[in-house]
């Protein structure tokens, strides 16, 4: 199973992204999906997760701004900062395994 994450870019603030995650092979039980980001000199960080398909839960950062979907594992980013600047990665857990994606850049210009 390899997941990747992709739909980053250069985009100026207050514009939107969309995230896509990128499944190839099955995975079964899934009971949480998540994506997580890099911002340069940070440890990667939790954005937003939705768990069991129905709970969802954001970062204070992103509230309001970003909407986690499940269904079609993508993230929409809406009036971006140009503190949202850095690497995405996309999560999908199963049971207590975790299935980590290739990042994805993005970056917001003042």
């Amino acid at each position: 199973v390899q997941l990747q994450a992709s739909g980053g870019g250069l985009v100026q603030a207050g514009g939107s992204l969309r995230l896509s995650c990128v499944v190839s092979g099955r995975i079964l039980s899934v009971n949480r999906k998540g994506w997580y980001r890099q911002i340069p000199g940070k440890q990667r960080e939790w954005v937003a997760s939705i768990s069991n398909g129905v709970s969802r839960d954001y970062a204070d950062p992103v509230k309001g701004r970003f909407t986690i979907s499940g269904g079609d594992n993508t993230l929409q980013m809406d009036n971006l900062k140009p503190e949202d600047t850095g690497v995405y990665y996309c999560m999908i857990r199963s049971g207590w395994r975790e299935y980590w994606g290739q990042g994805t850049q993005v970056t917001v210009s003042s």
